[in-house]
């Protein structure tokens, strides 16, 4: 056959049945020649191994095999395919779907998890494909059902028993010795079964607490979601905890809060939730949740609150008791401990929550609309004064209770911790000074006070303290009567005015941060100060016009002048500082006070140790005493003075051991602060110690020197003397209040113990006396340090020098001679008119019924008096030692 009749070769590299007999061929094995190809390409040689590779290789290979086209015509000169770019691919490339790149190098190892992503440019390599998210999320969530199942298997419900065992809490004396076994069994529960709640109460808890309590599993997850998102967004705090929850960490865990410890939990409470009865959970729950005063368990709250049994609480009293569980420091209308738990803001918070336990029962689905408004119609249910829920008498439930407080504050043990027991509390108390200062009470009240006798004898209390200079440790208090009696701790925040007893602090602001220049420009008041000498002159007599202290005549929000009064409206004349001090004269303090600027007086107060949420509101009567510290704040105070300027707040607990030793030193954390120069302090010592050599003080004298203040307030409502020596310092107040009303309103003194008036140079002084001169007994008698020139003598406003004022007393031989007269008995002072109840120099002043006081010795202002007396049922703003403010029972 003739050479132009033989048919033409057909292309080796076109057409899909070529790629797909290409793809068929194995990277190891010899292709067969392909004579345009092997001749022509030389991108592949005979026999050369073909790589593999991917889609996109695939395809910028089939696109330089097209000479750049995506779907051109082939070239030859590349070694082109019959159907270009796809068709090209698939015959140069030995693998995938004919999208890969030509041989030019050995295959490359796949990763097990591509990222960055292989073959992506720019941030799309770092965005993950979807495979690796759903691998992602299947692998974690594969390890989380893995590790819950295997805490399932691994965690046991622990016994009821064993977890919630109470133990008892010892408490030592000073001196190592055991004060009181306490604790565990003296814990307010009583155990009721569920037939024995109310529904009431059922209802109120689950609408509260877990509405899903009867469906869920022992969690909620979309609880536990809801509370995060919550307070993700600011709002308030939730536990997303359900019942069942509670009942676990309750019931067989501790209170930490730990990671372990809540995983613990969610892990025992579906175990629990699966093997336990719902009814028994919400038995347990209730029976074991804390209320607040004392009480677990809604029997022992229902007695506490409400003076009845559990099973007679309405849906009013169900729903308050299920409001006190979101944290009963911050819920309990009488008060709380911290500065923001005081009675007005408890009553407001529990009033909003129990409202919305009401709404919330209908929301859900267990009351109906109608007995929900019909409660909501008879407002916020009453609840009774607190009692103490232990058996401590006398005043070992206030030195227990005091010590509690402490421990709760000033360390990580919870109330809850401390009332299951198991730990030693090793405390200041000086079991000797404790029995004097109660025997030095009862002799006085004993002889005096006799309430079958004389009506205005009912319901007279005593309080007092004593605290060691220098360390703040406090060696003894008379907290009332009996602690199972009296609830109230009358060592602690009462609500009870100073009166005089505030003066020193005033006369130690003069001495160090010195009187502003009268003459200096009116917008740099600080610009020029001249500290004050105790020989300084002001004016004392009565009712006197109150002035700023560039002179100008000072008035208040109505426009209306100051006209300080004297006790008795006495004129004492121009007298020396020293002079006012010893017969407790008001109208060089007050003055004093505007001179120097009463924010520096607060700061004088703040830095000897009186606490700001004790300290009354800032106007001109502030420093004659309106505020209302605590007989051991007070005495803390003075112990300043009495250990020359050092500052160390008062304290109750040195050390607490548990079952694995040491949990709490007071070493670890003590202060102790140089609050004022000696020469101050001891200048005011050098005062104080006039007071009771010539002074209204003079009944307190002990034998040994000693310093002292007597503190009166207006229409003989309160009455205290504060002194110290060097080694102690020791407050005592008395005042008169029904503490078992439901409105406690102070009354006044006035024929108390058959006589006249009250004051602080009478009973309190008597008792200090008696007292002090015990407690002293067998210590050596010490003496004040000297007391060195301080200051200039300067002259106040209408106590320019003249031939007359040129002699003021400066030291106790130069006091005047006449008898002092420091008590409100030969003229009290004017009882403000119905109108004036309230200081005009106090803004928010309230009348509140008990007429008002104004602090000083038993004298106020002409035309109206001084700030309201607070009421003793005020909660303080954190007593003492302050205290937790409140927390969700939770976290």
């Amino acid at each position: 056959m003739s050479e132009h009749r033989r048919k033409s070769p057909q292309p080796q590299g076109g057409g899909r049945a070529a790629a797909r007999r290409a793809g068929q061929q194995s990277s190891g094995r010899r292709a067969a020649p392909s004579h345009n190809a092997a001749a022509e390409s030389g991108s592949a040689s005979y026999g050369e191994e073909v790589s593999h590779g991917g889609r996109a290789e695939a395809r910028r290979a089939a696109q330089r095999g097209a000479g750049g086209r995506r779907r051109g015509a082939p070239d030859p000169a590349a070694g082109g395919a019959g159907r270009g770019g796809r068709g090209g691919g698939r015959r140069a490339t030995g693998g995938g779907r004919g999208r890969g790149a030509g041989g030019d190098g050995p295959p490359g190892k796949k990763r097990f998890i591509d990222y960055p992503r292989a073959g992506k440019t720019g941030f799309r390599r770092w965005v993950p494909s979807w495979r690796l998210v759903t691998g992602t999320f299947i692998f974690f969530f594969a390890v989380l059902v893995s590790a819950v199942g295997i805490g399932w298997m691994i965690v046991d419900v622990p016994t009821e028993q064993a977890a919630s065992q109470t133990q008892k809490n010892v408490y030592y004396w000073g001196d190592g010795k055991q004060m009181v076994v306490s604790g565990g069994g003296d814990l307010n529960r009583q155990i009721v079964p569920l037939n024995k709640i109310p529904k009431s109460m059922q209802n109120a808890v689950i609408s509260a607490e877990n509405a899903s309590f009867y469906q869920d599993s022992g969690v909620d997850p979309m609880g536990i979601a809801r509370a995060v998102v919550n307070m993700a967004r600011g709002g308030a705090t939730q536990s997303g905890s359900t019942i069942t929850q509670q009942f676990v960490k309750n019931t067989y865990l501790d209170q930490s809060q730990t990671v372990t410890r809540k995983a613990k939990e969610l892990l025992i409470s579906v175990k629990v939730g699966s093997t336990k009865s719902k009814d028994y959970i919400l038995r347990g729950y209730l029976n074991t949740a804390y209320y607040g005063r004392g009480a677990y368990g809604c029997q022992a709250a229902a007695r506490a609150y409400f003076d009845r049994d559990c099973e007679k609480l309405n849906a009013s009293q169900s729903a308050f008791l299920a409001a006190t569980l979101n944290g009963p420091n911050l819920y309990d209308p009488n008060g709380g401990y911290g500065p923001s738990a005081s009675a007005e803001a408890n009553t407001k918070r529990a009033t909003a929550r129990w409202a919305w336990i009401l709404k919330r029962e209908v929301q859900v689905g267990r009351l109906s609309k109608e007995r929900a408004q019909y409660w909501l119609d008879k407002r916020f249910p009453q609840t009774k004064s607190p009692k103490v829920a232990t058996n401590k008498q006398g005043q070992i439930g206030y030195l227990t209770d005091l010590a509690d407080n402490y421990v709760v504050a000033n360390t990580n043990i919870s109330k809850t911790e401390l009332d299951k027991g198991g730990y030693q509390i090793h405390t200041t108390f000086d079991r000797k000074k404790m029995g004097l200062l109660e025997n030095a009470v009862h002799k006085v009240s004993k002889e005096n006070i006799k309430p079958k006798q004389r009506d205005v004898d009912k319901f007279v209390q005593f309080g007092g303290a004593s605290v060691e200079p220098k360390s703040g440790k406090i060696k003894a208090i008379y907290g009332g009567s009996d602690a199972l009696e009296h609830y109230r701790n009358n060592a602690d925040y009462t609500g009870v005015q100073v009166g005089s007893t505030f003066k020193p602090f005033v006369l130690a602001a003069a001495m160090r941060d010195g009187v502003r220049d009268r003459n200096g420009p009116r917008d740099q008041p600080d610009s020029e100060r001249t500290r004050v000498n105790p020989a300084s002159v002001y004016d004392g007599d009565n009712k006197l016009t109150l002035r700023d202290y560039d002179g100008s005549v000072w008035k208040d929000k109505n426009n209306q002048e100051w006209h300080q009064k004297n006790d008795g409206d006495e004129d004492k004349g121009k007298i020396s500082l020293r002079t006012a001090m010893q017969y407790s004269v008001n109208t060089p303090f007050i003055q004093l006070g505007m001179d120097v600027g009463t924010d520096k007086v607060r700061d004088a107060a703040l830095d000897a140790g009186l606490s700001k949420e004790q300290l009354a509101t800032i106007t001109p009567t502030f420093s004659l005493g309106t505020s209302a510290p605590s007989a051991i704040r007070l005495a803390g105070a003075y112990a300043t003075f009495a250990a020359s300027g050092q500052q160390a707040d008062p304290y109750s607990v040195e050390r607490v051991e548990d079952k694995d030793g040491e949990v709490y030193n007071h070493k670890d954390q003590a202060k102790i602060k140089q609050a004022f120069d000696g020469d101050v302090a001891n200048n005011v010592t050098d005062v104080l110690k006039n007071v009771i050599a010539r002074g209204t003080g003079t009944s307190a004298k002990i034998g040994r020197p000693a310093a002292g203040k007597t503190g009166t307030t207006d229409q003989n409502k309160s009455a205290w003397f504060a002194g110290y020596t060097p080694q102690l310092s020791t407050s005592i107040g008395m005042w008169r209040v029904d503490d078992r009303a439901k409105r406690q309103i102070f009354r006044s003194m006035r024929g108390v113990g058959g006589q006249e008036t009250i004051h602080g140079a009478s009973y309190p002084a008597e008792i200090w006396a008696d007292y002090m001169r015990k407690a002293m007994a067998g210590q050596p008698a010490k003496d004040f340090p000297a007391a060195t020139p301080i200051g200039d003598k300067v002259y106040g406003e209408n106590a320019s020098p003249t031939p007359t004022t040129q002699k003021p007393t400066q030291t106790p031989s130069q006091t005047p001679s006449q008898t002092p007269s420091e008590t409100p008995s030969q003229t009290p002072s004017g009882t403000p008119s119905p109108t004036q109840t309230c200081d005009p120099l106090d803004f928010k002043c309230n009348d509140n019924g008990g007429g008002g006081n104004q602090g000083g010795e038993n004298a106020g202002p002409s035309g109206g008096p001084g700030e309201p007396t607070p009421s003793p049922t005020t909660e303080p703003p954190g007593g003492i030692f302050g205290g937790p403010s409140g927390t969700r029972k939770d976290e």
